[in-house]
């Protein structure tokens, strides 16, 4: 699985783990929906800033995003 996807999906899983829709994660990180949404999906490359503010906004350190689980 490639990088980006990894992050898509942990970011997708942390989202729906803690309750939120795109859009609250989206207005909690500054960032637009449908941006949210590309970046789960992983048609994006997304940058180190977009992804701090995400860990941010889900209360998770930005390692938890690369991180690949089984």
């Amino acid at each position: 699985m490639k990088l980006q996807e990894i992050v898509g999906l942990n970011i997708r899983n942390l989202r729906n783990s803690r309750g939120l829709s795109q859009e609250q994660l989206a207005l909690a990180a500054d960032i637009d929906r449908s941006y949210v949404s590309r970046i789960e999906l992983a048609k994006v490359s997304v940058s180190l800033e977009i992804l701090e503010q995400i860990a941010l906004a889900l209360g998770v350190a930005p390692k938890e995003l690369f991180n690949e689980r089984g």
